[in-house]
């Protein structure tokens, strides 16, 4: 099976390195493509100009395939008296640090379903992949990529999921298990988030449909990659195995605590970002009874917030806001290079 994603996407081994926004670089991405694998770069964050750097980049650094990754999100509706109320219940951790909180929030994070300039930048600079998260572009988009020679990926947390991203046309399925570091790529979350383990979503998957599945979330080693194998997974996509990689942009308190015993405790949180989201427990991590807090302003003015005081705290040498993504099998991560790393995996895999 995996033979034939290899095929696919032009690559020596089926693995895939996690987009991870923020920390993944031209570096990293270019390193596990030259390594055999696919490496990937998470735009979700990055505005035109330095998305176009981004992938000029790394086409300098390799020629081999390299996978660029966009949110499809819908935007959150603004609601000032939620941002406000927000505002207001961190008023006192701003004070901690001598600082006070931005008047108001902005939503930055810009969707890629409808902004046509990072579609023309795309068609202009023709990665050989490009994926998705949290959803889906139009079908014009997917239409105009795939007509430029791109193969296409997304990510399912449900068989649902999968469905509505097989009869869209895309390529290859990322089946996202709930041990997943970083954002949960559910499509709608106001229904809910059914949690399906990595290994039962990728069995189901695998089961029930024609597209080549890549199973994310919790996979550090190559014994979790034949496990994968075993339940008709084509492939696997590993994210926090290669964050203590020295070619990601991870700092040194991310690295520091990836390392330490934080790392065996891993939540999902939307305090951080506004949307679900698994990384290593914060004071941004509230655990308060319902109603003892706002609600969250959503997607992704609440990271605005985060953002803001994550700021004010480093400043201080204070990193206990930080948004340290990470999956639930953490513990294992180690630190060597991302070449080092796809060569270990491969030989731990038996390719």
């Amino acid at each position: 099976m995996y033979q034939s994603l290899n095929q696919l996407l032009n690559i020596k081994y089926p693995l895939i390195q996690a987009p991870m926004a923020g920390v993944s670089t031209p570096a990293l991405a270019a390193a596990v493509s030259e390594a055999g694998g696919l490496g990937s770069l998470g735009l979700a964050s990055a505005s035109l100009d330095q998305a176009r750097s981004m992938i000029e980049e790394v086409q300098r650094l390799t020629r081999k395939p390299v996978n660029i990754n966009f949110f499809c999100h819908k935007p959150t509706v603004p609601d000032q008296a939620a941002n406000q109320a927000w505002l207001a219940h961190l008023h006192p951790m701003f004070e901690e640090f001598g600082a006070t909180p931005p008047a108001d929030l902005q939503d930055i994070y810009r969707p890629f379903p409808g902004y046509d300039d990072m579609l023309q930048l795309v068609l202009e600079t023709r990665p050989a992949v490009v994926s998705f998260h949290f959803g889906l572009p139009s079908a014009d988009y997917i239409k105009a990529l795939q007509n430029a020679g791109i193969v296409l990926m997304a990510s399912a947390t449900t068989p649902a999921e999968a469905k509505q991203i097989e009869a869209a046309g895309i390529d290859v399925l990322v089946a996202q298990g709930y041990e997943a570091g970083g954002h949960r790529g559910v499509f709608d979350p106001e229904n809910g988030d059914a949690q399906y383990g990595t290994f039962a979503l990728v069995h189901m998957l695998a089961t029930q449909s024609s597209l080549p599945v890549v199973a994310a979330g919790g996979i550090m080693d190559g014994a979790a990659i034949k496990a994968a194998l075993a339940l008709g997974a084509a492939g696997v996509q590993c994210g926090t195995a290669f964050v203590l990689c020295p070619e990601s942009a991870a700092n040194a308190a991310y690295r520091e605590a990836l390392q330490s015993e934080r790392a065996y405790e891993t939540r999902v949180t939307t305090t951080l970002s506004g949307r679900a989201a698994r990384g290593l427990r914060n004071r941004l991590y509230i655990d308060e009874p319902a109603g003892a807090r706002p609600p969250t302003p959503g997607y992704s003015m609440t990271y605005d917030a985060a953002k803001a005081l994550n700021a004010a705290a480093s400043a201080k040498g204070n990193f206990d806001f930080a948004a340290q993504w990470a999956g639930q099998a953490a513990a294992l991560a180690r630190p060597m290079s991302a070449a080092d790393m796809v060569q270990t995996l491969v030989k731990e895999a038996g390719w």
